[in-house]
């Protein structure tokens, strides 16, 4: 199986980081494959960079040069997920929806933490539109920037779990590490913290080859259909091919 991870950031070092932690959960015959954004945010970290880098998703995924049998995103806000699911014919699995779906696999009530108080309403809402806010109703963010993460992980690390220690004692039954900068960070801190810490990579990693191997056929009717005959006009060739199709 070859598996696409796309990251639409422009940050080449956090699509390595979720990389790392996907391999170490792949089947053996799963070959992953890496690609980061060509253009917008180095980190997502508002509205507007999320929607140039769903853009930047789309171009990535319609100009791979070789074939793939899914994609996995590998950005915590799954950016582009539902039109991803669109355009491709393969199965497509969002970091955080896969995260989300285990947390309710060994809990009833979870916790969903990422980095800045800005994000927290754009989580809240992705939890709603996945359909899980009754079991992930907590939404917290640590004082920090990913970039602050990624330049000082030992210290973060320590704050990642006094922070995932005091929502345990607060009543989460599984804290999801909302971030593409937490890949591989769960299982270092997991022994101090008493539920489930859940890395999305891993688990968006298992679901897709499950996806694959169940070889479920893609809806010809609905909103996640393939669209036909669209004019576009600025966009890339390969873009404007499939919308043209």
């Amino acid at each position: 199986m070859r598996l696409l991870l796309l990251n639409p950031n422009t940050t080449p070092a956090i699509t390595a980081q979720v990389a790392a932690s996907a391999r170490a959960a792949a089947r053996p015959d799963t070959e992953i494959v890496e690609a980061t954004g060509e253009f917008g945010a180095a980190v997502i970290g508002s509205r507007t960079e999320n929607a140039i880098a769903a853009h930047a998703a789309l171009q990535a995924a319609l100009s791979q040069p070789h074939p793939y049998d899914a994609l996995a995103l590998a950005v915590s806000l799954d950016t582009a997920l539902d039109a991803l699911r669109e355009a491709l014919d393969v199965p497509v699995v969002g970091l955080t929806e896969a995260a989300l779906i285990a947390a309710t696999l060994v809990s009833r009530r979870a916790a969903l933490l990422t980095l800045g108080s800005r994000m927290v309403p754009p989580y809240a809402e992705l939890i709603a539109h996945h359909g899980l806010a009754s079991r992930v109703p907590v939404v917290e963010a640590m004082a920090m920037a990913p970039n602050d993460f990624l330049a000082g992980p030992l210290a973060a690390g320590d704050a990642l779990r006094a922070h995932c220690e005091r929502l345990a004692q607060q009543g989460a039954e599984a804290l999801v590490l909302a971030g593409a900068v937490f890949a591989g960070h769960a299982a270092a801190i997991q022994p101090a913290v008493p539920v489930p810490l859940i890395d999305g990579a891993p688990v968006a990693v298992a679901l897709a080859e499950m996806m694959v191997r169940l070889r479920l056929p893609k809806a010809a009717v609905g909103s996640l259909a393939t669209p036909h005959g669209r004019a576009s006009t600025g966009v890339a060739p390969q873009l404007a091919a499939w919308l043209k199709r």
